[in-house]
């Protein structure tokens, strides 16, 4: 099991629900059974039937309150709605003192699902944090739930701006949600809170205002020597285009606009463009452009909206320059879908010409198709990124469907060869039969066209975890850089084929602009803390997970690696800390074998060991094998090592530079199993891999 494929499996867009009692303690002090009874009552006969009636699900009840996954916005908003009403009700009655009253916060939003069901992540976090900004008996949401269903509820909304709550970095932008039958409407807590938040709101924008006025006069009396204004580069962040059309549903074609234009940009050489996984991630968020850009590094920014109405399309565009943060250009587009291409191709232009940007060659131009089939692969794509079992299944159904439109579009047959190996990575496909429809789906994508960029990394990656033939997956990744040499994606790549060619400083290196390129992406941080792991370099490889958790807590595999790099440091318990915060259950048990082993407990160390066997035998068997070598049980790692071979782990292009395996170094066998599989020094060396990166 390879370290840089498991995170693919768990991560989705998600609508969450946390709910909490105030005041529960005080309710338990006062009177413990009556309390605790009428939680129970709460439970069964009104949380647990609206959730069954929602379609939802509960995450995990929490002591006194939930968290709660939702197909819909909507559903989850009408849900703490009759929720708040029906305990509003059964409160009437009781004493003041006595009475239950939820608090509750809505969010949507990123999360990762762990093998247990359980969620982490943003999407998590601030779904909590609004909680604790609700009133009792109310509910808050986030702006992204707000902009999803302010038309579609009459209901009124209490504008509090944006809040700053316990660790979130950036404020979040919250509302009230008001109605005729809301639990905390009679409360006199209630308004108080809102006036109190309203008041602290607005004190923060006086003291912000008082203290620029006294900056101004401090500066005119005190000037300081005029600053040169730094050169501003060629570089861009497109955002995710805000979805306007009355139907939400449309949001895949919104986002599919953004990113074919970010496409279409980062094909330029002369521009830098940051990776949609960076630029994506501000979506919903209510963040100012020059934080953003700031952040990602860059010197503009595009954004804009999508009005998608039957075969109509209204784009909106501008241009901004971040520094400054003023719109440089701005364009508004009434054309039908059949139009499409053309406008995209004319907005890439327009860019282009604003930033003076002159070009060494062509312009690329977007590949027209039949409309319907490209709205179809945007919907597919959009599915895809969500990346759970139902959406695979759907996303091929809908590539298909674009085939059967139009069987010479190449992108379609690049995005199922993407798709097959996400399923592959999930396990949701036996490795034989999704490796190889992935191979024929990107095969015919380069029979079609030559120069599809993602068919050559999906080439690439199967050569590397499947085929165990490096020599062709340096070839291919080579082939996807030619055509698009700055794309993150690409880059990434082969940073990960570097270092399976133990070139780490080469890996290191690309690692590293990938980073610069791509700051917010937890994905590209934990592949150079990676590359830091296998150098030895442990303590930038620390700071690298800390970084991919900061930005998305509870990321598959970063506790973990940060456990197995403190066992390198010699500090066991600290790391045993650490891998007890993995959420993923294997990477949780193959860190507490080594853990368990290095603080002398051998009775937990075997008895996890026998766990993770039974378990993950197929899926881990590299990983065991390097755990038997840790613990110094040579016969045995090499006995898996070989049935590494025999179930095709993709982990077995990580052998020569995982630390883990040192013990069998010396060992007689060590160089012939390497031979074996096509990774000995000599044959490593013999491959022929050459990255020039971008200016």
């Amino acid at each position: 099991m390879s370290d840089n494929n498991q995170q693919e499996k768990t991560r989705r867009l998600a609508t969450i629900l946390a709910a909490d009692i105030l005041g529960y303690s005080r309710l338990m002090d006062a009177d413990e059974e009556g309390t605790y009874a009428a939680l129970l009552s709460a439970r069964s006969e009104v949380i647990e039937p609206k959730i069954k009636k929602h379609k939802a699900r509960i995450v995990k009840h929490t002591g006194d309150g939930f968290l709660a996954e939702f197909p819909t916005v909507l559903s989850a908003v009408k849900f703490a709605m009759e929720l708040q009403e029906e305990m509003a009700r059964r409160a009437k009655d009781a004493p003041k003192d006595l009475k239950i009253k939820f608090r509750i916060g809505i969010n949507i939003g990123d999360i990762i699902v762990d093998d247990t069901g359980d969620v982490f992540g943003d999407g998590v976090n601030i779904a909590a944090r609004l909680e604790t900004l609700g009133i009792p008996g109310g509910i808050c949401i986030s702006d992204s739930v707000y902009r999803a269903v302010h038309k579609n509820l009459k209901v009124k909304f209490d504008d509090l701006g944006g809040q700053k709550v316990k660790n979130i970095p950036e404020k979040i932008h919250a509302y009230d949600v008001r109605w005729p039958g809301e639990g905390g409407t009679p409360d006199e807590r209630t308004v108080k809170a809102t006036s109190k938040r309203k008041f602290m709101a607005q004190m923060a924008g006086a003291v912000a205002a008082a203290v620029a006025l006294i900056w101004i006069a401090v500066s005119q009396m005190f000037p300081s020597e005029p600053e040169v204004a730094a050169a501003l580069d060629n570089s861009i962040a497109v955002m995710a285009f805000v979805n306007m059309s009355d139907d939400a549903s449309n949001e895949y074609f919104s986002d599919g606009i953004a990113e074919e234009l970010l496409n279409l940009l980062a094909k330029i050489p002369e521009l830098r463009v940051t990776s949609r996984t960076s630029a994506f991630s501000y979506k919903g968020k209510d963040i100012d452009t020059p934080t953003i850009a700031a952040e990602l590094n860059v010197s503009y920014v595009l954004e804009g909206s999508v009005r998608k109405s039957g075969n109509q399309v209204r784009i909106t565009a501008q241009l901004i320059e971040a520094r400054s943060d003023t719109h440089i250009w701005s364009e508004t587009y009434d054309r039908t879908l059949d139009d499409i291409f053309a406008t995209q191709d004319e907005i890439a232009a327009r860019v282009v010409e604003q930033l003076k940007v002159t070009l060494l060659g062509e312009a690329p131009k977007v590949r027209e198709t039949d409309p319907e089939a490209y709205a179809l692969v945007l919907q597919a794509r959009y599915l895809e990124q969500q990346g759970t079992s139902d959406a695979f299944e759907k996303s091929i159904a809908l590539f298909e469907q674009a085939l059967e439109i139009d069987p010479d579009y190449a992108a379609a047959w690049a995005g199922l060869a993407s798709v097959y190996r996400g399923q592959v990575s999930m396990a949701l496909l036996p490795i034989d039969e999704g490796f190889t429809l992935a191979r024929e789906a990107a095969n015919l994508a380069l029979e079609i066209d030559p120069a599809n960029a993602p068919a050559y990394r999906s080439l690439a990656r199967i050569a590397m975890d499947y085929d165990r033939d490096l020599e062709a997956a340096a070839q291919n990744y080579q082939r996807a850089l030619a055509l698009e040499t700055a794309n993150t994606n690409s880059i990434s790549g082969a940073a990960a084929m570097a270092a399976n060619l133990d070139r780490l400083d080469q890996a290191i290196s690309l690692g590293e602009y990938v980073v610069a390129r791509d700051p917010v992406s937890p994905v590209g941080n934990r592949a150079l803390g990676l590359y830091y792991f296998y150098a030895g370099r442990l303590d930038e490889a620390i700071a690298s997970f800390r970084t991919t958790l900061t930005l998305s807590p509870g990321y598959s595999g970063a506790y973990y690696k940060i456990g197995e790099a403190l066992l390198l440091k010699g500090e066991p318990q600290a790391a045993l800390a650490a891998i007890q915060k993995e959420p993923l259950e294997v990477y949780r048990l193959i860190g507490l074998v080594t853990a368990h082993h290095a603080l002398g407990d051998a009775a937990a160390s075997d008895a996890t060991l026998a766990e993770l066997i039974e378990k993950y035998e197929k899926d881990g068997a590299w990983n065991i094998a390097y755990v038997l070598a840790v613990r110094g049980e040579a016969d045995r790692a090499f006995e898996w090592l070989s049935k590494a071979v025999a179930y095709n782990d993709a982990g077995l292009s990580e052998t020569v530079t995982t630390p883990q395996f040192a013990n069998l170094h010396n060992d007689p066998r060590w160089l012939p199993f390497l031979e074996s599989i096509g990774m000995s020094h000599e044959q490593l060396a013999a491959i022929e891999f050459n990255v020039t990166l971008p200016e």
